[in-house]
């Protein structure tokens, strides 16, 4: 009970209401939600807080190629380290799916109160320059 406590309690996230009242994400899945929404969110995009984010959306034209996947990884590193401080990030993958404007990226980090292991898989789309 005390590690839940920790980690809190916080709006779910994409914003859902059932009977009424808003929905709420605690513990782990609130870490999870967190870490989406910090990857989904450019830097500048809100107003008042305009460092709040990753730079991935810097990364859509990009060629699928090492260099890419490099970015990528240190952007995410960048932006987990500034803004979810009750993990700690201990590998990012980056993988391309079959389709070449698909990467898959495979977050594992180490929940700081609890010590235990977990992992986030977030899909990036690249777009493709000659459609």
């Amino acid at each position: 009970m005390q590690v839940i406590d920790f980690l809190g309690q916080g709006l779910k996230f994409p914003i859902s209401i059932k009977k009424e009242r808003l929905c709420t994400a605690n513990g782990e899945q609130s870490i999870k939600e967190s870490i989406m929404l910090i990857l989904g969110t450019a830097k500048g995009e809100r107003v008042m807080r305009p460092s709040f984010g990753c730079r991935l959306n810097e990364l859509v034209f990009a060629p699928n190629n090492m260099s890419t996947s490099t970015l990528i990884k240190n952007y995410i590193e960048e932006a987990l380290l500034n803004w979810e401080p009750r993990i700690e990030v201990e590998n990012i993958s980056v993988t391309p799916r079959a389709n070449q404007s698909i990467l898959e990226i495979s977050i594992d980090y180490l929940i700081n109160s609890s010590n235990s292991k977990d992992n986030l898989v977030y899909p990036f789309y690249l777009e493709s320059v000659g459609k």
